[in-house]
């Protein structure tokens, strides 16, 4: 990646894309702004302008580029670290970069609307990895174990577990479930819920 792109957004290379995009869209507003003025100073930001655009197209090309084959289990594994840190949000900005998208982006994106609660859009994700890689041992258990929990949740209404004996664990991916799962055998299954589907990420 030539460092001139850079330079033209006024970034360096370790900013992050929203970064890039913020100065790209700041300095685009500045010259086209500047490309009315008289003279040799409207010129040039009119080619500053085409310059800017070029340099941000190569940029994130590249970018989208790097995160899908410096190593496709390299850019799901920094998909998965986000997802078990919390940064739900940086997880579907990365998901978003790939151009391809294989049966791992689906069971990621699904474990993303997990994390959001999205429990219909979570299923469609991981039909559709099941659908793309049916041999999969863990999109099917993922799968199961999404039903499972569905089916605990119409069972019951969804309200929380009164056993006084166990303690009721995180009912969010990436929870407790699974050192807690005794609080939903009492009831008619164990269920350990989608944390081990961050877990097991490649």
């Amino acid at each position: 990646m030539s460092q001139e792109n850079y330079n033209i957004l006024q970034v360096n290379e370790t900013a992050t894309d929203e970064e890039i995009t913020a100065s790209y869209e700041q300095l685009k507003a500045k010259y086209n702004e500047d490309k009315w003025l008289d003279g040799e100073a409207g010129n040039e930001a009119a080619r500053m302008l085409g310059k800017l655009d070029a340099a941000y197209k190569e940029v994130m090309d590249e970018r989208r580029e790097r995160r899908q084959n410096t190593s496709g289990d390299s850019a799901y594994e920094e998909v998965s670290k986000c997802i078990r840190s919390g940064d739900i949000a940086r997880a579907q900005s990365l998901l978003d970069g790939f151009n391809e998208r294989t049966a791992e982006w689906h069971y990621l994106q699904s474990v993303v609307f997990y994390k959001k609660n999205w429990m219909n859009e979570s299923k469609k994700q991981l039909e559709i990895a099941m659908q793309m890689d049916g041999g999969n041992a863990k999109y099917r258990e993922a799968y199961e174990k999404l039903n499972a929990r569905a089916d605990y949740n119409t069972k019951t209404g969804g309200a929380p577990n009164t056993n006084p004996n166990v303690n009721s664990g995180d009912e969010q991916m990436g929870g407790n479930w699974c050192a807690n799962c005794a609080s939903f055998c009492y009831t008619y299954l164990c269920i350990n819920c989608l944390c081990n589907m961050c877990c097991n990420c490649r």
